[in-house]
């Protein structure tokens, strides 16, 4: 029996309703996402308060977006590797730590930017 496939705009509701949820779950369960999503708050306040340019703006929200999508990424990986090898295993280690490290790479360029934005319009 043939399935019969949905339509294209059902079946992007449905994705796009799968990723709200996953998004949900990440902001729930990870200690790191809501520390990240406050300094997103903090740095969002300032771009307002310190009123930046378009182009900052971009700037800050690239980073913001690129911070907590390589920490939802990072969070993925850990739960695939703790799945498939719950124990610790040195190369499941070495595979989380380059995750995390990619993290790591991306919040230190954020600081920059910020630094770049901010520390000429506080001095």
């Amino acid at each position: 029996m043939i399935q019969k496939k949905e339509p294209f705009l059902v079946n992007r509701l449905k994705s796009v309703g799968y990723a709200f949820k996953g998004m949900l779950v990440l902001i729930k369960t990870e200690a790191s996402i809501k520390s990240q999503l406050f300094i997103a708050l903090v740095v969002t306040v300032a771009g307002f308060y310190f009123d930046i340019s378009k182009t900052e703006w971009m700037a800050q929200l690239i980073m913001i977006g690129m911070v907590l999508s390589i920490e939802g990424v990072n969070t993925a990986i850990e739960n695939i590797a703790d799945f498939i090898h719950p124990e610790y295993h040195k190369q499941i280690g070495l595979i989380k730590d380059i995750a995390a490290g990619a993290v790591f790479l991306a919040s230190i360029i954020a600081m920059i930017i910020a630094g770049i934005i901010y520390i000429p319009k506080i001095f």
